[in-house]
């Protein structure tokens, strides 16, 4: 089934998300999840629900984390918040709502009414009963086009390898994450923030991102560093920074990804925690958020940033 919603298609048989026709990269257990949700939308899905889903009997899964994950990647792939959900709507302790408007897409399939079928293609079998004549012509017309169509693949593969050559290394830069709520009780775990993202970031693999955690740029607040500084000192092209603010008598922790050569915010995400909540649960859905944004926008694992 295809399923539509504003400009996305999800395919729930391959998989496969796409924005505007373009692909957008999403782990198999949040497709998973996104295709039971759009299938149910408009209708709670429950968290068991969810569970056995995406894992059946299994019993050695950390469920609270893996959907915690599950439903992260999903929101990053959409570019949806928790906060002001467009997409999936988080019903605390029950479970999730998507609450897109859902159009099921018809497959266009074959009516077999006014129209001949296609000519099979050649096989082994089918080149055996022509008369040797046509046999020999086909089999060479077939490799000829199978030639002429390799060659064209590997000079435009040459041509584009030469023209762009190999993509860099992106380097990300995580800044000491700031206390700006007035209250000192929250400024270890707040601090100890980055050090989470650090090592979440870094299990990304070296050949693919560097991170840079121990700059003292990085230890300055926000007012006293600015874009150009950050990149110069660290090498970085992007730089994750946050804020754990007040906001409408609740704790907020609001977490950016700025990409550093125009200053430009290509990605922001608050948290909401009620006020006198422990701040420690944050670290993993902090971690699984940002991870998902540098997957996405910075790796081109998903959405290329504009």
């Amino acid at each position: 089934m295809i399923y539509r919603f504003g400009l996305f298609e999800f395919d729930d048989r391959s998989a496969l998300l796409t924005r505007a026709d373009r692909p957008v990269a999403l782990e198999p257990q949040p497709a998973r999840a996104l295709a039971l949700l759009v299938a149910r939308a408009g209708e709670m899905v429950s968290r068991d629900d969810l569970r056995a889903h995406l894992w059946g009997d299994q019993t050695h899964v950390d469920y609270d984390r893996g959907l915690a994950y599950s439903i992260g990647q999903l929101r990053a792939a959409l570019g949806d918040t928790a906060d002001n959900p467009r997409f999936v709507q988080t019903l605390p302790r029950r479970g999730f709502r998507f609450i897109a408007p859902v159009e099921v897409v018809a497959k266009e399939e074959d009516t077999g009414t006014g129209s001949s079928a296609p000519p099979a293609p050649l096989t082994p079998a089918t080149a055996s009963a022509l008369p040797a004549s046509h046999r020999g012509w086909n089999v060479a017309a077939a490799t000829l086009v199978a030639l002429a169509i390799l060659g064209a693949l590997g000079a435009w593969l040459v041509a584009r390898d030469a023209r762009t050559g190999p993509r860099p290394r992106p380097i990300i830069a995580v800044a000491v994450f700031e206390n700006e709520s007035g209250d000192p009780a929250h400024e270890r775990a707040i601090a100890a923030l980055s050090d989470v993202i650090v090592e979440r970031l870094t299990a990304l693999g070296p050949e693919r991102v560097g991170v840079n955690g121990n700059a003292s740029i990085l230890r300055r607040p926000r007012d006293a560093r600015d874009a150009s500084a950050v990149a110069k000192e660290t090498g970085a092209t992007f730089l994750v920074s946050g804020q754990l603010q007040t906001k409408d008598g609740r704790l907020s922790l609001l977490m950016q990804l700025i990409r550093l050569d125009d200053g430009t915010h290509v990605w922001v995400q608050r948290i909401a925690r009620p006020m006198g909540d422990p701040l420690d649960t944050l670290d993993d859905d902090v971690a699984w958020q940002i991870e998902g944004a540098v997957r996405q926008i910075v790796l081109n694992d998903g959405a290329r940033a504009s």
